[in-house]
């Protein structure tokens, strides 16, 4: 008897309005379980997987890949009539609001997440579907099993539980499901390996990290490179996902925020001496340091010393909210686009500490892997254009914080000390603050007080 049921669209980040279908995992026929992920979304912020909340067989994809869709909408529908659920599983497909703890790969932080219940009551949720409180634990993890036949398969007895689909959405030559867990599946993508072509040496044949590497590191099949056709003179491209949401975050903060940039070149010597200096102490072995470790510190010095300048306008409320602490973001650009995680309660982190969370940071950006959560709630904001070779810019803020630094390029350069002139580290310093809370006058003493710490590190010390 057929009992379709549509998955809708839901909100998996802070009020997101919208996401992109980049890939289905499943296809009409298929048959899913509960837990199982079946497509791959990119919100504003990240790409996030989906699992299914019911078990049963798809019916149809209702949106195509490629395609973008409203939160709400529905993208799937399954028919769970015909498909018997595992003990437990059918209360929570009835429910439609539950997802499995370990479902979506990338929603490993609490802010991806609605409000947090007491642990004793914790149950999963995706964004809009509503909290239920109750004592739901943590589900009983099934051992992992042959992937499931197609419909061709022989019918299980009715005593034997549904077995769970593994998460791999790779399909084989003979139409099984690879066997890997999603941090796995998420290397092979970030590495280009294919998943269905790989012979797991896992236990129960699944594919694991080295199986991966290895792929990775052996001889590649050619990828087709796309050739556009004789004459073409132009391209045009999608604005989707995260390009989609900069562009709507920074042309809502520039005709929002009255923005004010100033300058600042200063003698940055002392604190690549200093750099130099931390590399070699064993409190910092285990990590890179670079001199956006100590412009990441003297601006949070800066921000305890003047904190307005980590404040936020509330338009609705008519209230300026100075936030005594530093959630510090650090622009990053990606394949991508800009996308600006941050480094929560960073005033409260040690120097070895910060550097540890700043490394964390720059390498969860590059791999794609910063989650919606790592890049919400940010106060304050630091942007490195020095990497790309130039001496500074005029940044645009984050929208929802009053300021952000930029760090130029640190260059050689002629400069006077002690009346003679000699060759120096130099770079520039430009921050940019909104007008309607930050004077002059406070946006110069914040830029004099960054710039005095990092041409003498001991300020730090001192001011700390």
């Amino acid at each position: 008897m057929s009992d379709l049921k549509e998955f809708k669209l839901p909100d998996v980040g802070e009020g997101l309005t919208e996401a992109d279908i980049i890939r289905w995992h499943v296809h009409p026929g298929d048959q899913v379980t509960v837990n199982q992920i079946i497509v791959e979304i990119e919100t504003a912020k990240a790409v996030v997987e989906l699992p299914s909340p019911y078990a049963g067989v798809v019916a149809d994809l209702l949106v195509p890949e490629g395609a973008t869709a409203d939160v709400g909408t529905p993208i799937i529908s399954v028919n769970v009539g015909g498909s018997p659920a595992g003990p437990g599983e059918r209360e929570i497909a009835e429910a439609a609001d539950l997802v499995p703890l370990a479902a979506v790969e990338l929603a490993s932080e609490p802010g991806m997440i609605g409000s947090p219940a007491p642990k004793a009551e914790r149950q999963a949720v995706l964004v809009g579907y509503g909290v239920k409180l109750g004592t739901t634990a943590r589900r009983t993890r099934k051992a992992a099993s042959a992937a499931p036949a197609r419909e061709a398969a022989a019918p299980q007895a009715a005593s034997a539980p549904a077995p769970v689909a593994p998460p791999a959405p790779s399909v084989n030559g003979d139409g099984a499901r690879a066997l890997a867990k999603p941090p796995v599946r998420k290397m092979a993508r970030d590495l280009g390996v294919d998943l269905a072509v790989l012979a797991g040496t896992g236990p129960g044949g699944s594919i694991t990290r080295d199986d991966v590497q290895q792929a990775a590191a052996g001889p590649a099949p050619a990828a087709a490179v796309p050739v556009l056709a004789a004459g073409v003179r132009e391209e045009r491209i999608p604005i989707r996902g995260v390009r989609k949401h900069t562009a709507a975050a920074v042309s809502a903060s520039a005709f929002t925020a009255p923005h004010v940039t100033e300058f600042l070149q200063i003698d940055i010597t002392e604190t690549m001496n200093a750099t130099a200096r931390l590399r070699t102490l064993p409190d910092f072995a285990d990590v890179r340091v670079s001199p956006l470790l100590l412009v990441a510190k003297a601006l949070l010095v800066a921000a305890a010393r003047h904190p307005m300048i980590n404040s936020k306008w509330d338009e609705a409320a008519q209230e300026i909210v100075v936030k005594h602490y530093v959630n510090l973001g650090i622009a990053a650009a990606t394949d991508r686009g800009l996308v600006v995680p941050n480094v929560k309660d960073a005033q409260a982190l040690s120097l070895p500490d910060l550097a540890r969370a700043l490394a964390q940071l720059a390498e969860t950006a590059r791999a794609g892997k910063a989650t919606p959560a790592d890049m919400s709630g940010g106060t304050i904001t630091i942007t490195n254009v020095g990497i790309f070779g130039v001496d500074t810019g005029t940044p645009i803020l984050t929208p929802g914080e009053t300021a952000i630094l930029a760090f130029g390029q640190v260059k050689d350069a002629p400069w006077v000390v002690d009346g003679a002139l000699a060759v120096r580290k130099v770079c520039t310093l430009a921050l940019s603050f909104d007008h309607r809370m930050v004077d002059g006058d406070l946006g110069s003493a914040v830029l004099r007080d960054i710039g005095a710490m990092l041409t003498d590190p001991l300020r730090m010390l001192a001011w700390s």
